[in-house]
């Protein structure tokens, strides 16, 4: 435990001295989220819809693209470690795989929890409506698509085979399961085809999940996606262990 807690302050502490990086991660989803708010403000329209952008989508929205940009942060700090050989070096410690990886994985949800914290403050003096959500289990939500997410994460970054485009592979990964999830356009909307697509892929469940916690819906209805995403974490875990690539 004490080398795990070591190495994550460690890693914190290097993610910050990284500028563009902190900025990535804490500011741009603020700043989404008090423009794209502030530019839709009900005062203007004020029909059931718009408010439902509001309450609802918009915060939604921007807590999992916090997640997905997480997990494009930790491909990219993956690739970025085996090609200078840090992960070889970190790999010939005492410290076990599990706990380098776990490391960087608390990192994120460090900076995860920070951002969303952020928002919420911002919201509450900037936001054109105000927010009601249930905070316990919604927090509860996040931390596991977060961690669903990040372990889809070390499979791509498995897969990655150069720092330079680590993040373009992600992005041209994760953006489309978004696309096809429920988060824009309901599923029983869709075509068929990519209604299908979008239910057998884990992004649904993530954004079926946390819109169910942020309306307070109980948590046995909420129990086949918890249970989807709980599943995609174990197999994403397992084929990183078969997998992931230290050099």
């Amino acid at each position: 435990m004490r080398g795990l807690l070591k190495l994550t302050w460690l890693e914190i502490r290097i993610f910050v001295r990284e500028p563009l990086g902190f900025v990535a991660a804490v500011g741009i989803p603020l700043v989404m989220f008090l423009v794209l708010g502030r530019s839709v403000s009900p005062g203007t329209d004020h029909s059931a819809r718009t408010t439902q952008f509001l309450a609802q989508d918009l915060p939604l929205f921007v807590s999992i693209f916090i997640s997905i940009n997480a997990a494009l942060s930790l491909i990219a700090v993956m690739s970025i470690y085996r090609e200078g050989g840090i992960l070889k070096r970190l790999r010939a410690t005492p410290l076990r795989p599990a706990v380098i990886l776990g490391a960087h994985v608390l990192v994120k949800l460090v900076f995860t929890g920070i951002s969303l914290l952020l928002v919420v403050l911002a919201g509450r003096r900037f936001y054109p409506v105000p927010l009601h959500a249930h905070v316990a289990g919604f927090a509860l939500a996040v931390v596991v698509t977060t961690l669903a997410i990040l372990c889809m994460g070390f499979i791509v970054a498995s897969m990655v085979g150069t720092a330079r485009f680590a993040q373009l592979i992600g992005s041209v990964i994760f953006y489309p399961m978004l696309v096809v999830s429920g988060m824009f356009v309901p599923l029983s909307s869709m075509p068929r085809p990519l209604a299908v697509i979008g239910t057998a892929l884990p992004m649904s469940h993530a954004v079926a999940l946390l819109r169910g916690a942020w309306v307070g819906a109980g948590w046995p209805v909420l129990l086949p996606d918890l249970g989807a995403l709980v599943l995609t974490i174990v197999i994403c875990l397992a084929l990183t262990i078969r997998v992931f690539r230290w050099e």
